[in-house]
């Protein structure tokens, strides 16, 4: 009777303790780069600046979630605009740092980026480094255009527990290096 007990309290615990870990979600730096470079191809947009035809691609991002404290994801964006004029293509290297406010859509159960803010923008063409705008600007609708449709990270409700806990009402928390939904306080 006694050993019953123990063993029935026991398990009581380890439910409470597995209950605990699945009433929050975290989402890493690393895992949301991780989905972010898969959709880089999708990135590609034929563009005009001055006139000319320019095709932009985004090759690399990186992503710092809430730096020095702050409530916002950082993404830094590498991208190549190629020039084609005169029976030439002129390629640059474009890099970007964006800045936008996350967000938790429920029923799409995604984390999207919102309000997004150029930080600052560096090209480096055929010789020339330094600030171009106009470049900088169609990289930046570019990205902005793709991340209001796309999320950066979608959860994933093929997992039982994931399932149950998008199913109640949840708040996001920006902390160091990750996102972190719970479930909302009343």
């Amino acid at each position: 009777m006694k050993y019953s007990i123990v063993g029935l309290l026991l398990l009581w615990l380890s439910g409470c303790a597995s209950l605990s870990e699945y009433s929050t979600y975290s989402v890493t730096q690393s895992e949301m780069e991780s989905l972010l470079d898969n959709q880089l191809t999708e990135l590609q947009d034929q563009a005009r600046v001055a006139g000319i035809p320019v095709t932009l691609a985004v090759d690399d991002m990186s992503v710092e979630i809430g730096p020095e404290g702050r409530e916002i994801v950082q993404l830094g964006a590498a991208a190549t605009a190629t020039v084609k004029a005169f029976g030439f293509s002129y390629p640059a290297k474009v890099n970007l740092q964006i800045e936008g406010l996350p967000y938790y859509d429920s029923d799409k159960k995604a984390i999207f980026l919102r309000s997004l803010k150029l930080l600052d923008s560096s090209i480096d063409a055929g010789g020339y480094k330094g600030n171009l705008a106009p470049v900088s600007g169609q990289v930046m609708n570019l990205i902005n255009g793709y991340l209001s449709n796309q999320p950066v990270y979608e959860l994933d409700t093929t997992n039982t527990a994931i399932s149950v806990l998008s199913q109640i009402p949840l708040e996001m928390r920006i902390e160091a290096g990750r996102l972190t939904l719970r479930p909302r306080s009343q």
